[in-house]
C-alpha cells in the first residue's frame, strides 16, 4: 500500500478524538485519522490488519511519514483507550472482536440492518398447494432445468426478505411482477398494500414501465390488475424529508403504512439509508430487493447489496439465512452476443481474455479503439460523438431530443481532466451546437442532469432531461420525461442544481440503460477504475458498446476488484448460523 495523505478533515477528526480521550496517545490519533479516511472511500470500518504497517502522512505535515503499530499491539492500544468502545458501548469509535474499528453511528447502522434482515428470514407459513398451483401457472416446469424465477420467486413468497440479484435482462423485474400478482391472488380478498422503489427517480421510472409492462402480458383478472401498485417512489420521498433536517417522517416510530416493499436498483443503496429504510417498516412487511451484485456500489458508505448476497451459503438458489436468488440467464444477451461474453470475462477478472475479445472483430455489438494521443484526441473525439448524437442534433422537440439520449450516451470514470466529464461535455457541445444553429432552430437544445432534490418539483438527483435555450435570449425552459403525463416542461429558473449531461460518468448512468454506448477510458489507472466500473459501464449498453482506451489501464482496471471493508457478511453469515 503506498502513503497515505490524510485531508484536513481526517486530521481534525483526529484532534477532536484526541481531546475526548484527553490522553497523548498515537495509536488513536492514527487509527482516528484512518477511520475518517476510509469512510470516505465508502467503507464502514478500518481493519486494523489491512492498515497496519503503513505510512500516513500528517494533512499539514512535510515531514517523514508516520507508520502504523502492528494489528495486534494495535489492537490492545485502542482496547484502553476510553474513546474506543466495544459493541454495545456509546463511544465515538467501537471495536468489535475482529479488529474491524468503525464510527459508531456506521456501527450502528451496520447492526440494525443485519439484525432487521435476519428478524425477517424465517419461514413464514401458508398453503402449499395454493402456492404450487400459483406457481406452475405463472411459472410452467422447465423440463428439468433449474428454473431460478421460480426459485426466486417461492423465496420472496414464503419470507419476508429476499433479495433476486442478476445482470441485466435476467428477469429481476418479470419476476417480481408475477410474485406480487400471486400475492395478490393467494391473499384471498386481504390484498397487500404495495410499494414499489428506487434509489433515484430515472430508475423509479424504469421499474414503473418494466412492472407494467410485465403484468400487461400476464393473463390475470381485471380485479388483479386493478389491484397492483402503479405509482413508484424514490427511497427518500417515500421516507418524507423533513426539510432542514437528517431525519424522515417514516421511522421507528411511525411506520409506512406497507405490507410489501420492492426495492430496485439496490446495489445503489447505501448502509445508512438501508437501515434507515428498514427501520420505517413493520416487523411483519415483506422485503423484495432487486439488483445486480456485481455492479458498483454505493456513491456513499458500504456495499450492502453485495454483503447481504455474500452473507448467505453460496449456492444458486434460496439459502436459509437470508434468501437470495442469483439469476443467471440472460434473456437480453444471447451466448453469441459480444455484450455478454465480455461482461461474464470481466466478471470473472480476465483482462488478457476481455481485451481479446474486443480486439477480435467477432462480434458486431463490442469495439476496441486504441485511446488517441493528447495532441488529436479532441478531434477524434469531437467526430465520433458528432456521429453519436446525431439523432440528438437533429432532434426538432424536446420529446424526441430525450428519445435520442436513450440511444447513445459517452461514458467516463472521471469528472476532471482530458478524459473526464467536464471535458468531454464541453467538446460535444461546441461541435453540436454549430450543427444546430447550421439549421437557424428558434432554440437550441441540451441534456441536463439534476444534481439535488427538489421535492415539490418531484425532480432528484439523477433525473435527466433537456434543456432549451433560445437563441434570442429568452427564459430558457426544460423538459423531462413523465411517468404519467408524458412530458413536463419547467422554468429553467425553477431548476434545482444540474449539469450538462451528453457525457456522464458511470456512477451516474446506474439504473439507466442506453443501445449504444462509448466509454473513454484515461490514459493512466487510479482509485475509481476497477472491475465493477467496466462491468457497470458495459452493461448499461443494450446493443452496442465501444471503448476507446489503453491496453495496460484496461487490464489493469478488469484485475481489480473494490473491496470495502464492512462487518455486515459475517454478521449475517454467523449469526444467521445460530
Amino acid at each position: 500500500m503506498d502513503v497515505i495523505q490524510l485531508s484536513s478533515l481526517d486530521h481534525h477528526f483526529a484532534d477532536f478524538i484526541s481531546r475526548i480521550e484527553g490522553r497523548s496517545c498515537d495509536g488513536l490519533w492514527m487509527a482516528a485519522a484512518l477511520a475518517s479516511y476510509v469512510a470516505c472511500r465508502g467503507h464502514v470500518c478500518l481493519d486494523l490488519a489491512s492498515y497496519s504497517g503503513v505510512e500516513i502522512l500528517q494533512f499539514h505535515s512535510g515531514g517523514e511519514p508516520m507508520q502504523t503499530p502492528p494489528a495486534g499491539s494495535w489492537k490492545d492500544v485502542l482496547s484502553g483507550c476510553e474513546a474506543v468502545g466495544f459493541p454495545g458501548d456509546y463511544t465515538p469509535l467501537v471495536l468489535d472482536a475482529e479488529g474491524r474499528l468503525y464510527l459508531h453511528r456506521s456501527w450502528d447502522s451496520e447492526r440494525r440492518v443485519a439484525e432487521d434482515i435476519l428478524a425477517r428470514s424465517a419461514w413464514l407459513p401458508g398453503a402449499a398447494a395454493a402456492l404450487d398451483s400459483g406457481l406452475d401457472r405463472y411459472f410452467p416446469p422447465a423440463g428439468g432445468e433449474e428454473d431460478l424465477q421460480r426459485a426466486a420467486a417461492r423465496a420472496a413468497i414464503t419470507r419476508r426478505f429476499t433479495v433476486i440479484s442478476g445482470g441485466p435482462g435476467t428477469g429481476k423485474t418479470t419476476t417480481v411482477a408475477r410474485v406480487l400478482v400471486l400475492l395478490i391472488e393467494l391473499s384471498e380478498g386481504n390484498v397487500p398494500r404495495i410499494v414499489l422503489a428506487a434509489p433515484t427517480g430515472k430508475a423509479a421510472m424504469r421499474l414503473k414501465q418494466s412492472i407494467t409492462d410485465s403484468a400487461g402480458r400476464l393473463a390475470i383478472s381485471e380485479a388483479t390488475r386493478c389491484v397492483l401498485p402503479q405509482e413508484v417512489s424514490t427511497i427518500h420521498r417515500l421516507l418524507g424529508v423533513i426539510p432542514g433536517r437528517s431525519a424522515f417522517r417514516h421511522d421507528r416510530d411511525n411506520p409506512l403504512p406497507c405490507d410489501v416493499l420492492v426495492v430496485d436498483e439496490a446495489s445503489m443503496v447505501d448502509l445508512p439509508l438501508m437501515s434507515r429504510l428498514l427501520d420505517a417498516l413493520r416487523a411483519d412487511t415483506r422485503v423484495i430487493l432487486l439488483g445486480d451484485r456485481d455492479q458498483l456500489a454505493s456513491v456513499e458508505a458500504g456495499a450492502v447489496l453485495s454483503d447481504i448476497c455474500a452473507g448467505g451459503s453460496t449456492g444458486s438458489a434460496t439459502h436459509d439465512r437470508p434468501a437470495i436468488v442469483h439469476l443467471k440467464k440472460s434473456y437480453r444477451f444471447s451466448d453469441e452476443s459480444g455484450i455478454g461474453r465480455l461482461s461474464s470475462l470481466i466478471n470473472a477478472g480476465d483482462g488478457e481474455g476481455a481485451l481479446a475479445l474486443l480486439r477480435s472483430g467477432l462480434y458486431d455489438d463490442v469495439c476496441w479503439h486504441p485511446l488517441p494521443p493528447a495532441e488529436t484526441f479532441a478531434e477524434s473525439f469531437t467526430t465520433a460523438a458528432g456521429k453519436g448524437y446525431a439523432d440528438f442534433a437533429r432532434a426538432a422537440t424536446p420529446l424526441d431530443a430525450l428519445a435520442a439520449l436513450e440511444r447513445f450516451r459517452v461514458l467516463t470514470p472521471h469528472r476532471e481532466g482530458r478524459h473526464g466529464v467536464g471535458n468531454l461535455n464541453r467538446l460535444v457541445e461546441a461541435a453540436l451546437l454549430q450543427l444546430q444553429l447550421s439549421g437557424s432552430p428558434a432554440s437550441v437544445l441540451k441534456p441536463v442532469m439534476i444534481t439535488g432534490n427538489a421535492y415539490d418539483l418531484g425532480l432528484f438527483n439523477g433525473d435527466t432531461g433537456v434543456l432549451s435555450v433560445t437563441t434570442v435570449g429568452d427564459v430558457a425552459e426544460a423538459f423531462f420525461t413523465d411517468p404519467d403525463s408524458g412530458m413536463r416542461r419547467i422554468s429553467s429558473l425553477r431548476l434545482p442544481p444540474h449539469e450538462t449531461a451528453f457525457a456522464l460518468t458511470v456512477h451516474k448512468t446506474q439504473g439507466s440503460e442506453f443501445d449504444a454506448v462509448l466509454l473513454i477510458l484515461p490514459d493512466l489507472i487510479s482509485e475509481v477504475i476497477s472491475r465493477e466500473l467496466l462491468y457497470t459501464a458495459v452493461t448499461r449498453a443494450r446493443k452496442r458498446v465501444e471503448i476507446w482506451g489503453d491496453e495496460d489501464v484496461f487490464c489493469k482496471a478488469v484485475e481489480r476488484r473494490i473491496e470495502r471493508s464492512s462487518g455486515l457478511r459475517d454478521r449475517l453469515r454467523s449469526e444467521g448460523r445460530s
